[in-house]
C-alpha cells in the first residue's frame, strides 16, 4: 500500500457518523391504500358483474356463431325461421318458404304488398282485408280459385272489371250454375266469330209479347201456349202469338216503340 492510499483510508475511518439519521419510507400508505384497494375491488366486481350479463345475453339471445336465435347468416343470405314480428318496415329482394312449405302473413288488421318503380312511384298494391283481396291495379296470373267448399268473387265495386287473354277466357262450373247478372245492359260481342249457344233447352224471359188478331174464332176463345220469335230491325226480340203463318209482320208496331 502506497503512502497515498494510507493517508486516504485512515481520513474515512476518522469521518463522524450521524447518530440521528432520518430514514423516509416509500410507498402509499394510510387512507390512500385504503382507497386504492377500495377502487381495485370495485373495478373487479364490474367486470364480474358484465362477464355474468354478456353470458346471460349470449344464453337467452342463443348467440351462436352462424347467426342469433332463428335467424341464420348462410353464404346466400340470412335464413329466418320460426315466428317473426317486424315493427318497421322490411326491405327484401325475396321472400320464400322452405321446400314443401307455405309461407304465411299474418296481421290483426289488413295486409298490403306494394310494388314501386326505381323512381318510387307506386306500380301495383295487394291489400287482403276480411272482404277479400282489393288489387290497386291490373292482375295477371295463371290461376284463381277459392277455399274448398267457399265461393269465389269478382268485383269492381266503382269500377269496371276486365278479364283478358289473347288466346281466350274460359269460365266454366263443373257442378253447379254460371250467372252474369248486371244492372243496366249486359253485351256479348264478337268482332270476328260468332256466339255459339249449346244447351238443351234455351230461354228467354221477360220477352215482350206482340198483339195478334185472328180471324179464327176458335183461336181467339183459346188460350194461347205457342208463341213466334221475331226481330226487329234493331236486333231487338218479341213474341208474337203463332199462327197458321208468321205473325211477326202483323204484329210489328212493338218495333216502332224500340
Amino acid at each position: 500500500m502506497t503512502r497515498e492510499q494510507y493517508i486516504l483510508a485512515t481520513q474515512q475511518n476518522n469521518l463522524p457518523r450521524a447518530e440521528n439519521a432520518q430514514l423516509y419510507p416509500v410507498g402509499i400508505y394510510g387512507w390512500r391504500k385504503r382507497c386504492l384497494y377500495f377502487f381495485v375491488l370495485l373495478l373487479l366486481v364490474t367486470m364480474i358483474v358484465n362477464l355474468a350479463m354478456t353470458i346471460w345475453i349470449l344464453k337467452v339471445m342463443n348467440f351462436t356463431v352462424d347467426g342469433m336465435g332463428n335467424l341464420r347468416v348462410t353464404k346466400k343470405g340470412i335464413r329466418l325461421e320460426g315466428i317473426s314480428e317486424f315493427l318497421l318496415p322490411l326491405y327484401v329482394k325475396e321472400i320464400h318458404s322452405r321446400k314443401d312449405s307455405p309461407l304465411v302473413l299474418q296481421s290483426d288488421r289488413n295486409v298490403t304488398v306494394n310494388a314501386r318503380n326505381h323512381m318510387g312511384q307506386l306500380t301495383g298494391q295487394l291489400t287482403v282485408g276480411t272482404e277479400g283481396a282489393v288489387f290497386g291495379h291490373s292482375v295477371e296470373t295463371p290461376h284463381i280459385r277459392a277455399e274448398p267448399s267457399q265461393d269465389l268473387r269478382l268485383e269492381s265495386p266503382t269500377r269496371s272489371l276486365i278479364m283478358e287473354a289473347p288466346r281466350g277466357v274460359q269460365v266454366s262450373a263443373a257442378a253447379g250454375d254460371f250467372k252474369a247478372t248486371c244492372r243496366k245492359e249486359l253485351h256479348l260481342q264478337s268482332t270476328e266469330g260468332e256466339i255459339f249457344l249449346n244447351a238443351e233447352k234455351i230461354r228467354l224471359g221477360n220477352l215482350p209479347t206482340g198483339s195478334f188478331s185472328s180471324s179464327s174464332p176458335s183461336s181467339s176463345n183459346s188460350r194461347q201456349a205457342v208463341y213466334e220469335l221475331c226481330v226487329c230491325p234493331n236486333g231487338k226480340l218479341y213474341l208474337s202469338p203463332a199462327g197458321l203463318g208468321s205473325t211477326c209482320q202483323s204484329s210489328s208496331s212493338i218495333c216502332l216503340w224500340s
